[in-house]
């Protein structure tokens, strides 16, 4: 953060002092965000453990629910061009917060810095509920997250693509006991190459995430052009 300006990090000195108390998730819709980055090969490693804590700070912003930003632990694509090495998963009250946390003077400054060490971004926003039993909004530290996007074939009406993500609800309980958070819906993003439904699994640690099916496409197959699949581990909390 010392590379921030003076204004900047001020900011976050001031609001990361204290941890604010967990926000419990509501009834009402929330989003999940979610981008991934491709960092150029040639970037040195101080620089992107750098972008990483620049994408972190930005957790004290007021717009924002939860954030992340983290190493990705597994890809998996049949599409080499979709090797991305880096994630940020964040959540937000509503689209409308969102779309202030894209125009925030310390967001855009975050992406200009980072701009030069990322060679593509993937971006994927979806609308999701209550995660079910008053479960904080925040991702515990050590947490495995697992993120799944598919591509749609073209031509499926309303009435397939509604079925589809009622199938989708069943998913979690094929992903076994430990899955503490679930999320899924149709992406509203328009950096998602084509992607344009996404859910998420939560689990306690790396070792129920290992254990867990990956292949949950299974029934769906006949639906789908292409699946993405990406695997991280949430990080502690900046300091």
């Amino acid at each position: 953060l010392s590379q921030l300006p003076k204004e900047f990090l001020s900011f976050f000195l001031t609001h990361s002092t204290q941890p604010p108390p967990p926000i419990i998730m509501s009834s009402s819709p929330k989003v999940e965000h979610v981008i991934l980055f491709k960092v150029k090969e040639d970037a040195e490693p101080s620089e992107v453990n750098n972008m990483v804590s620049l994408i972190n700070g930005m957790s004290s912003l007021d717009e924002v629910l939860y954030l992340t930003a983290a190493p990705t632990l597994r890809v998996r694509s049949s599409i080499p061009s979709l090797a991305f090495t880096h994630v940020s998963h964040s959540r937000f009250k509503s689209e409308p917060d969102l779309s202030a946390y894209a125009v925030n003077p310390i967001h855009l400054d975050v992406k200009k810095r980072n701009g030069p060490l990322v060679a593509d971004i993937l971006a994927v926003d979806w609308f999701t509920g209550d995660l079910g039993g008053g479960v904080h909004v925040a991702v515990p530290p050590g947490s495995a997250v697992r993120v799944t996007f598919w591509k749609l074939k073209e031509g499926l009406g309303d009435k397939a693509r509604s079925e589809i993500l009622e199938g989708i609800k069943g998913i979690k309980e094929k992903l076994g006991g430990g899955v503490s958070q679930f999320t899924y819906g149709e992406n509203f993003s328009d950096r998602a190459k084509g992607f344009s439904i996404a859910f998420l699994a939560v689990f306690p640690s790396q070792t129920e995430l290992e254990a867990a099916d990956p292949n949950q496409d299974e029934n769906f197959k006949d639906y789908l052009d292409d699946t993405f699949g990406l695997d991280f581990v949430v990080p502690p909390p900046p300091q």
